[in-house]
């Protein structure tokens, strides 16, 4: 456990640059275009084309969706609330503000509403940042205490909370550029697999090295709380030893910058799911666009149950190019294409 606190705080030192930049300017000479980076921080560009045009990024935020709809879609509740009008099945739930908020907007819908109306859903419920990104503060509570806790930790950096109820399935991530499929992958929480000798903390350190060793950039938090509550309810701890080949999940959230796995499924996925995220990416005034789906079953099926997680219309992607060589290469040939998208 020590070592691995080491190990977490010795890669904490170290600020990781987002991976946009260099790609971008690595497959740039492919669309006819040349990339200035900013040369402090290296995490906003130009990119100039031969026909003049100029284009420009911040992070994974690039020059080519509106402005308006991209506001939108970094909203979630307001991204629901245009979903569900127009008939994609969202997570039932609904947004509440934090005290100060509530109080500037007249709103009765403070922390203790936002508590009734999760009872009216049953516990456990899901509550998430309503703005926020790579599964940060969103958790699965089942208690009061626990509700409370996480409600506040989310107004520290959001007005806006979302109290959803549970759904149950694969999640997916899929990325549509215009009228394409770029990637889809599906999106394990972070685990560790039992090899009957070590603790589950061993596991996760073991594991810690293996991202070190593949250049990917993720930390796993054991300090997160969620993690702890996770495991007590299954009845193990840190010092627990899984039999061997035993998986345990140790977070409901399965964001790859928390920890989690993925699974490439581009190819097997199902024309029904590819041409309902075309759509909703359309829809919504996206030309490129992650769309988060929970389906009950497998991505490859005929679309039965399922349900818009959400969307990004700045798809964060350096930790899926971090999985491995193929994934990689997904994400490279994935911005050429954006590349050549933005010289029109």
């Amino acid at each position: 456990m020590a070592r691995l606190r080491t190990m977490r705080a010795s890669m904490k030192k170290k600020y990781h640059l987002p991976l946009v930049g260099d790609i971008l300017r690595k497959v740039a000479h492919k669309a006819g275009a040349s990339v200035l980076l900013e040369p402090n921080w290296r995490v906003v560009g130009q990119i100039s084309f031969k026909s003049g045009r100029k284009r420009y990024f911040r992070t994974s935020t690039l020059d080519l969706n509106p402005m308006g709809a991209s506001a939108i879609a970094s909203d979630k509740d307001y991204a629901n609330f245009f979903m569900a009008k127009m008939g994609y099945p969202v997570i039932p739930g609904k947004a509440f503000y934090s005290d100060t908020w509530a109080k500037t907007v007249r709103s009765k819908r403070d922390i203790d509403a936002a508590w009734n109306y999760a009872l009216s859903l049953r516990l456990p419920v899901i509550v998430k940042p309503n703005s926020g990104s790579r599964g940060k503060n969103v958790a699965l509570v089942h208690t009061k205490r626990d509700f409370y806790r996480t409600m506040r930790a989310i107004f520290r950096h959001d007005h806006v909370a979302l109290v959803q109820r549970p759904v149950i399935g694969n999640d997916y991530r899929i990325v549509v550029l215009d009228k394409q499929i770029i990637s889809a992958y599906q999106r394990l929480p972070l685990n560790v697999v039992g090899d009957g000798r070590s603790t589950i903390a061993g596991l996760l350190q073991k594991k810690q090295r293996a991202f070190v060793r593949s250049g990917r950039d993720t930390v796993i938090d054991i300090n997160d709380a969620r993690i702890a509550a996770k495991l007590l309810r299954s009845g193990m701890s840190m010092r627990s030893k899984p039999v061997k080949n035993e998986v345990v999940y140790l977070l409901n959230n399965a964001n790859l910058s928390s920890g989690g796995d993925s699974i490439d499924v581009t190819k097997a996925m199902h024309p029904a799911f590819k041409k309902i995220s075309v759509a909703l990416t359309h829809d919504m005034g996206l030309r490129l666009c992650g769309v988060d789906l929970m389906i009950e079953g497998d991505i490859s099926e005929k679309p039965g149950k399922y349900w818009v997680l959400e969307i990004n219309s700045a798809p964060g992607l350096d930790h899926y190019a971090q999985s491995g060589k193929d994934q990689n290469k997904i994400v490279e040939e994935m911005y050429l294409q954006v590349l050549k998208s933005m010289d029109n």
